[in-house]
């Protein structure tokens, strides 16, 4: 094994070592080679870079790390949500990158059920997109071991978001967001953002590629044929990551493309898909215009039953994710300054998961729904109907002294839920950088003698207002129809009300 040097770019006292066998991993355009101990990768790059490509990876791999690394939750997003190039290097002419290796999570530990082509290779995200992979009678679907439930992609789905919301911040935008470029662990409910080296910086480095096919947002597809020097010219930024983003978490979630529908626009194959995701773009399950919705003979049956948007519409994300889809893929989708921004998936996701119930059926293959405000909820996935009494608490914030008003916000109760005081107090805000003091539960729901109690673990002042008095810590209540609990008299408490239905 030939153990070849290189020296940094940015500081020349500092060098790697990978082992060179003739033999690199090769990606779309760099070689990539493991460090002795396989700590890290050296990434070169195969065509030499001008002046300006280089200077790009300086700045990802100096002044936006250290930015990274400065501001709050900054093991999150190294540990978790990136693979950030952390220095340059150069050897013979070429140019190359220090990435951080994959964690073991992000490897198949069996790949597919009946197969082993994928085993020990790296878990893409195009794998847990696509119907196909995950349909019990397809030759190759993945093992269940490897897919998780339907839970773990809202998880999966947040970190995405997240790693966005990150970026704009910084003033980055990503131009090249797709399952390409994502390393996802739906046991762990992990998902990891790689190839981070050609982020665009407006003004300053522009976009490389227009991005990955399916991910493309229209107005992108509609004015390719133009020159980069148009000014009508639309080159990858902030507002098409906000295309790209939903389109993941829709296929994420639902493990169909919204805009790949029966519409037909052009004879020529090329043409009309160029069309069909670009100037004529339209969701398939818009809900006035029906023309681009799916035809089921259309689709193989390993797709099923996915395609078959009657039986598995958008809606059954919930009412805060469809909300989401119809600003991203009808308001939005020509419209770019529409588009919702990540920080907004974040609140819907996070508040999509308040609303899963686990499906009564352990044969189910999603394992998980989200409760769908009916008097007789079932999983949508198997038909199991919810069995015995469901309750939920709505949220309401004090607007004025005495007066409460709706927070938007409802938590579905089933044995064993948690408490937490992102809920307790709206001041507390549940994101990456939310105080580990706050991810404790302060109380938990049980089934206890058949009937529904909050046990109160940590709130000290605790109010059963129906019933006029106080609920110590270690204490618990029942929760009944209507009844109104205020969980903190602090600045920012939330008062509840219950509702029981089913």
């Amino acid at each position: 094994m030939n153990i070849t040097t290189v020296r940094s770019v940015n500081d020349p006292d500092k060098t790697y070592q990978f082992n060179d066998n003739g033999a690199p991993m090769r990606g779309g355009v760099k070689d990539v080679y493991f460090s002795p101990d396989r700590s890290y990768v050296v990434a070169l790059f195969r065509e030499r870079l001008d002046d300006n490509q280089k200077e790009r990876l300086k700045r990802i791999t100096t002044q936006y790390l250290t930015q990274i690394k400065n501001k709050d939750a900054a093991e999150y997003f190294l540990e978790e949500v990136f693979r950030w190039p952390t220095d340059v290097v150069e050897h013979k002419g070429l140019t190359g990158i220090i990435v951080p290796t994959y964690k073991q999570k992000f490897f198949f530990k069996q790949g597919q059920e009946t197969a082993n082509l994928i085993k020990g290779k790296e878990k893409n995200g195009k794998w847990f997109a696509a119907a196909k992979f995950r349909n019990e009678q397809f030759p190759l679907r993945l093992a269940k071991a490897e897919l998780g439930n339907w839970l773990s992609y809202f998880q999966i789905c947040l970190n995405i978001v997240r790693g966005i919301k990150k970026m704009h911040a910084m003033g980055l935008a990503h131009s090249d967001l797709s399952y390409n470029n994502i390393l996802i662990d739906p046991i762990e409910k992990s998902a990891c953002m790689i190839d981070l080296d050609g982020l665009v910086v407006p003004g300053l480095f522009p976009a490389e590629v227009i991005g990955t096919a399916e991910f493309i947002a229209p107005e992108v597809l509609a004015t390719r044929h133009l020159d980069k020097a148009d000014p009508k010219r639309i080159l990858p930024s902030r507002y098409t990551d906000l295309h790209a983003l939903p389109v993941l978490i829709y296929m994420f979630l639902l493990h169909r493309h919204p805009l790949k529908g029966s519409k037909v626009h052009d004879l020529d194959a090329e043409k009309d898909d160029l069309l069909s995701m670009g100037e004529k773009a339209l969701f398939i399950e818009h809900p006035t215009d029906h023309s681009n919705r799916p035809k089921i003979s259309r689709f193989s049956k390993w797709e099923m039953p996915w395609s078959d948007i009657d039986k598995l519409p958008y809606s059954i994300t919930g009412p805060y994710l469809a909300e989401m889809f119809d600003r991203a893929f009808i308001t939005g989708l020509h419209n770019p300054q529409e588009r919702p921004p990540a920080e907004s998936w974040e609140q819907a996701i996070l508040k999509t998961v308040d609303l899963m119930q686990q499906c009564a059926n352990t044969a189910c293959s999603q394992g998980w729904y989200v409760f769908d405000n009916s008097v007789a909820p079932k999983c949508p996935f198997c038909g199991t109907k919810h069995q015995g009494t469901l309750p939920m608490l709505d949220f309401y914030y004090e607007f004025s002294p005495g007066v409460w008003k709706p927070d938007n916000q409802r938590l579905m109760v089933y044995n064993n839920q948690y408490l937490f005081n992102w809920h307790v107090n709206r001041n507390v805000v549940r994101n990456e950088k939310t105080d580990p003091r706050d991810k404790i539960p302060v109380g938990y729901f049980t089934f206890f003698e058949g009937k529904w109690m909050l046990v109160n673990q940590k709130l000290d002042s605790m109010k059963d207002i129906t019933e006029g008095k106080d609920v110590p810590v270690n204490s618990m209540t029942e929760l009944t129809q209507g009844k109104k609990l205020l969980l903190s008299g602090k600045e920012g408490g939330r008062l509840v009300l219950i509702t029981i239905t089913n």
